[in-house]
């Protein structure tokens, strides 16, 4: 199956997309993996990118293109994909429209997952990362330390990162409604769109995901 996964941030894309691809077996392809491996590995559409950031300047849609047309073509990819992150906008979903057409092949299904918008501030906002191991993350309200402010793990101080205050969120949230929720409608007029509730437990979530997929099938 070949999915593109959609919704603000704070919806649990990058949760809920490691468990379909898992689930489906096919490769979870990320914008920002996809960054961090052309970088890494010095390609030329990574040195190109790197150009960009560096000078502090958005990534022209055009490298963002090449950069997941050249991910789509790896043989993990053949029996299907999904994009996370992946199209930003609906110039993007236009290219990769163009893209899937000249290797004859299409999208499956577009999942939405949607949640109010006081639920993602308060899962953002409500955040806490460890200084000595980013991996140990906490929540306020779901996940709080037995001690407020320690890591239970190791011990190290429990910090709020600046793009998770509340302030950086809700401008987060309006970049998606301006650039990246018109998508929706787009592809909703090829009628590829599920709607698909992000509220509850994570594992109800990706039953939701799978039985839109299995209707859509």
């Amino acid at each position: 199956m070949r999915i593109v996964l959609v919704g603000p941030p704070g919806a649990g894309k990058g949760t809920q997309a490691t468990r379909l691809a898992e689930t489906l077996h096919i490769p979870h392809i990320s914008t920002g993996d996809l960054f961090r491996a052309n970088i890494s590995q010095q390609t030329e559409l990574g040195k190109l990118a790197k150009s960009y950031m560096d000078a502090g300047n958005l990534v022209p849609d055009e490298v963002t293109i090449a950069m997941a047309k050249d991910r789509m073509e790896q043989p993990d990819a053949e029996g299907g994909f999904l994009l996370d992150g992946f199209p930003r906008n609906v110039s993007q979903a236009e290219a990769l429209d163009e893209l899937l057409e000249t290797e004859d092949m299409k999208l499956d299904a577009v999942l939405d997952l949607e949640a109010p918008e006081d639920e993602v501030v308060k899962r953002i906002a409500g955040r806490r990362v460890c200084r000595n191991d980013s991996a140990h993350v906490f929540h306020v309200t779901y996940t709080p330390p037995k001690q407020e402010g320690v890591c239970d793990v190791c011990g190290g101080e429990l910090y709020q990162r600046d793009d998770d205050s509340e302030e950086t969120v809700r401008k987060r949230l309006e970049v998606y409604h301006t650039q990246t929720e018109p998508i929706i409608d787009y592809y909703k007029s090829q009628g590829l769109v599920a709607t698909i509730a992000a509220t509850g437990p994570v594992d109800e979530v990706t039953r939701r995901a799978l039985e839109a997929l299995k209707r859509d099938q």
